[in-house]
């Protein structure tokens, strides 16, 4: 267990923990979540040992070992399995299967074993910086932003891997979806506190705004009690027989502490602008091929072919190096294919960001300049308002491109793109850089856009919210998928067990296989029977659940009404100083507060069964529609 007790920090006037408190409790599995900047790593670092607090403490358990996977790479020998080997402690010294296995498992094959680390990307790199803290099998496994420059299937594999994970977990990343299959508890960073519930981030985010529009209505009750108790002594304060009240009430405001107006945090705010377009197709890929090698014995690209429809939303997908930026690249006429051709309409305006393009940014420009270069026809004000919307307000929209950040370089790309109207985005991993926050912001801004889409992408959130369409980048080439992402995972997807939960078609087979049995030919009577015995039993199952749902709701609603009430007589008794009162309402509000957390805690749970169910009846329906007779 990790208790973290009264701890502090700050980097001159800028605060980043305040007396914060909180507990990792044995085999809880914890996402940190909080705004680039509030201290994520600063508070890993301090945890591992790294960096100290101003004030506070950290306390660890004797012999409690702590494997801390950073961003930083650093490699002392001169091959993969000689540097993941380092992991290993004493009691396995020499097992480089174990080694071996999860180099495997991130994607290493067995000739990358005796490679040098400096010969591979970055993204393998972390990889091996990975293998080589979890072979240490640490009690508490920390990981900051363990899926930067990992592909899908790498993603995948970690993900099923921290799952299982038997120890404590400390986990950042931008990836919620990645998050939310992991933890079993986040902690957030919230001005300069730390708070932690039992959950994923969608209820974390949910219970923190109902806790700032709790304190901002208690705010304004109290700075209204407090006016209007000023205005009572300043009436009466001359009043000799009312000499007793007027002291009562300079007490009590003696004894009120004000509460602080919450600042306001500004996020990502943006849509793109939507260019007219008229045509049935955005453009027509025939049979496009391409190699960086040409005297490889395949092209990287063989044989491609792809129409896109008018808004259309088409994702690609498949592991780091197969080629998919390169075939991002081509689409937007960036690149041109060794054969094969593009046909485009005459009506398509194209608005593309790529990683690589930040090198585009002029150093000696400021944000302003670069976002004014892509439409010369935005007014000043107008460039100054896309500023803002990427987080560049005042002042800060005259800082030069040169001693920008890559993650507000990033920022910088995509408001280009928000500068020049376009109908057709071509995005290769736009989440890279961004915090959580931002990343529901940009998965908002692409989703209202009117235009089609083509983008690169390893975040399964992105994949399932977007994707109608799949380009597949697989080990027996690119192929288009035509469906959205979950149709893909339950064909079989990338060969893998889901992490976390088994695609229906497997489970389909797996009970096919323990009976020995085929799928049998139906009739139309027999399917619509069997068909009405299905739904029958669904409405049976899923209908009490709903409905003890919508109790639970109801329930939650009341005891917040009433919560509601009692800090506001809690108020009025400490004003009067009926002491009784205080402490009776006290209990009341422990009771209601409690009974609220329980409702809560039984909805989760409710909501998970139902889904569960929901899914499972969805299965058998799919299976008897694939056998329906025509």
């Amino acid at each position: 267990m990790i208790s973290v007790e009264n701890l502090s920090k700050s980097y001159g006037d800028d605060v980043l923990f305040d007396s914060i408190g909180f507990k990792i409790n044995p085999k809880e599995k914890v996402g940190l979540v909080g705004r680039n900047g509030h201290g994520k790593t600063t508070l890993f670092d301090m945890i591992s040992g790294l960096q100290s607090p101003d004030s506070g403490s950290i306390s660890i358990p004797r012999h409690y070992r702590i494997g801390y996977v950073s961003q930083k790479l650093e490699f002392q020998e001169d091959t993969i399995l000689r540097e993941g080997m380092r992991g290993l402690g004493p009691e396995s010294e020499g097992e480089h299967w174990q080694v071996e296995k999860i180099l495997a498992g991130l994607g290493f094959s067995n000739a990358d074993l005796g490679r040098n680390p400096l010969e591979f990307s970055g993204g393998f790199q972390v990889r091996l910086n990975l293998a080589r803290t979890l072979v240490s099998r640490p009690d508490c496994l920390m990981l900051d932003e363990p899926t930067n420059y990992l592909d899908i299937t790498s993603i995948r594999w970690i993900k099923g891997f921290l799952r299982n994970w038997p120890g404590e977990l400390l986990l950042i990343t931008h990836d919620r979806s990645f998050m939310d299959d992991v933890v079993t508890h986040v902690a957030g960073i919230v001005r300069t506190k730390v708070r932690k519930i039992k959950g994923d981030t969608g209820k974390f985010y949910e219970r923190i705004a109902q806790d700032e529009q709790i304190h901002e209505k208690t705010r304004k009750n109290d700075e209204r009690r407090r006016k209007e108790i000023e205005r009572f002594i300043s009436r009466f304060r001359a009043k000799a027989r009312l000499a007793n009240l007027v002291q009562s009430r300079m007490k009590t405001i003696e004894k009120m502490t004000p509460k602080e107006k919450l600042a306001h945090y500004k996020t990502l705010e943006f849509q793109f602008q939507a260019a007219p377009f008229s045509g049935k197709y955005m453009l027509h890929a025939e049979n496009i091929s391409f190699s960086y090698d040409k005297k490889a014995p395949a092209p990287l690209i063989a044989d491609f072919s792809i129409h896109i429809a008018a808004g259309e939303r088409v994702c690609i997908v498949g592991r780091n190096g197969a080629g998919k930026t390169t075939l991002l690249k081509i689409l937007a006429g960036h690149m041109n294919p060794d054969s094969g051709r593009i046909d485009y309409h005459p009506g398509l305006v194209s608005g593309v960001f790529e990683q690589t393009n930040i090198s585009t940014l002029v150093d000696g420009r400021t944000i302003e300049e670069e976002i004014f270069s892509s439409n010369p026809s935005l007014s000043r004000q107008a460039a100054r308002n896309i500023c803002g919307g990427m987080l560049f307000e005042g002042d800060v929209a005259l800082k030069k491109i040169g001693v920008l950040s890559g993650g507000e370089k990033c920022r910088v790309m995509l408001g280009k793109l928000l500068g020049a109207p376009s109908n057709f985005l071509l995005l290769d991993e736009p989440t890279n850089h961004f915090d959580m926050v931002s990343c529901d912001a940009l998965l908002a801004a692409i989703d209202a856009f009117d235009g089609g889409v083509v983008m690169v992408t390893h975040n399964e959130m992105f994949l399932h919210a977007l994707a109608e369409r799949l380009i597949v980048f697989s080990e027996t080439g690119v192929e288009v998928f035509d469906g959205p992402y979950q149709a893909f995972l339950d064909v079989g997807g990338w060969g893998d067990d889901d992490p976390v939960a088994k695609p229906r078609d497997a489970v389909l087979q797996d009970d096919l296989q323990a009976t020995g049995a085929q799928p049998e030919a139906l009739n139309m009577k027999d399917y619509k029977r069997r068909r009405s015995e299905i739904i029958s039993e669904k409405n049976h199952l899923l209908k009490p659940l709903k409905d003890h749902m919508d109790r639970l709701e109801a329930l939650i609603i009341e005891k917040e009404e009433h919560l509601a009430f009692l800090n506001e007589s809690m108020q009025a008794a400490i004003e009067k100083n009926e002491n009784t009162e205080i402490v009776r309402i006290s209990r009341s509000i422990g009771q209601c507060q409690k009974t609220i957390d329980d409702a809560f805690e039984e909805m989760e749970t409710t909501a998970a069964s139902h889904d569960t169910h929901q899914a499972s009846f969805d299965e058998r329906l799919a299976d008897l529609e694939s056998r329906r007779p025509f």
